[in-house]
């Protein structure tokens, strides 16, 4: 708490703590100062037979040292100033008490008990009533005075506290959000690629294949389709084992991505059947810039493994749909692999 001499003096005034008070609990000072050990022994004697503060206080030392505490404070009472350095100690109070778990009913216990030990001194102590009279009501706007500051701290170490856990729980929040967000991004990711090329599946292809078409006619380009089939697929798994089998499909995977261009989309379609969609590409192109590479690398890897490869395209002037496009490419692969000529390897 940031409390100036000023907020001091209102916070004094609001509770009618003038100079006369301050005069009076000085002249009570000796009446105190004479009992003063007594009334601390009597504190603690009563304050540790309360098992929530015994277990607070714990061992001698403790003890000790909040005696000492204790009859500083008691001779502040009285000792005629109250000044900052005053409210500091009674603000260091508060953020003691909640750091080390003393409740707020313990310490308004603890309160009650030190101001009826104080009643009873000075009630001993003071012959004249009227001089006990204004002993008593000044003590009251002192202690309560007290009591505003402490409390006042106690809770704005509170109110710090949850600012603080809030933030750790806001924080926690925001990483759970990304963590999910991450996770989620992997479940798609990992729904659009077949576990064994790496490629993007069947699933997808509609989607991506409608949203190249949708792109090509914004642009007023071409779109090529390459469909193709792993010739004598069936006998080489046969001869060879699946586990063969699958190590050829992923060299095919391999392959497709290198000869593709950045831009280019690559499926694996089912089985040993794999697309690729070649954006702003003419035929003519594909068969020579794409397919030629294909099947170079593809020799390259696996001498006598061969494709039948067909190939489908559409605009600038108009677009198929996406199904059309596929039929008519996979139509084109089926009558190279059982034509003598075409592109076929």
């Amino acid at each position: 708490m940031r409390i100036t001499e000023l907020d001091v003096e209102q916070r004094q005034r609001m509770l009618s703590f003038g100079s006369a008070d301050i005069q009076v609990l000085l002249q009570c000072r000796p009446a105190i100062e004479a009992g003063i050990d007594d009334l601390v022994s009597r504190f603690y004697q009563q304050q540790t037979s309360i098992a929530e503060i015994a277990l607070l206080i714990g061992d001698a030392d403790t003890l000790h040292r909040l005696r000492t505490a204790q009859r500083r404070y008691v001779l502040d009472l009285f000792g005629g100033v109250y000044d900052m350095d005053y409210v500091n100690n009674r603000l260091r109070i508060g953020l003691v008490h909640k750091r080390i778990g003393v409740e707020p009913k313990l310490y308004l216990a603890g309160v009650q008990t030190l101001k009826q030990l104080l009643v009873e001194t000075l009630e001993q102590q003071l012959v004249d009533p009227v001089q006990l009279r204004q002993a008593l009501q000044s003590l009251d706007k002192l202690m309560l005075f007290d009591i505003t500051l402490v409390f006042e701290t106690y809770i704005r170490s509170l109110v710090s506290e949850i600012g603080i856990a809030k933030e750790k729980s806001d924080s926690y929040a925001r990483s759970l959000e990304e963590k999910v967000r991450e996770r989620t991004q992997q479940l798609e990711y990992l729904t659009r690629i077949d576990s064994l090329t790496g490629l993007l599946n069947r699933r997808f292809l509609d989607e991506e294949l409608s949203r190249s078409l949708r792109r090509a006619e914004r642009r007023d380009e071409t779109v090529c389709l390459v469909y193709m089939d792993v010739n004598g697929f069936k006998q080489l798994n046969d001869q060879h084992g699946h586990i063969y089998g699958d190590s050829v499909l992923r060299d095919i995977g391999l392959i497709l991505c290198s000869v593709s261009r950045a831009e280019d989309l690559c499926f694996r379609y089912g089985g040993d059947e794999f697309c690729v969609i070649l954006h702003n590409c003419e035929e003519a192109q594909a068969v020579e810039l794409y397919v030629q590479r294909l099947l170079e690398r593809l020799a390259e890897r696996h001498d006598g493994l061969t494709l039948s490869i067909g190939i489908a395209h559409t605009g600038p002037k108009q677009y198929l749909s996406p199904e059309e496009l596929i039929r008519q490419a996979d139509a084109d692969m089926y009558r190279a692999k059982h034509a003598a000529t075409g592109p076929e390897a």
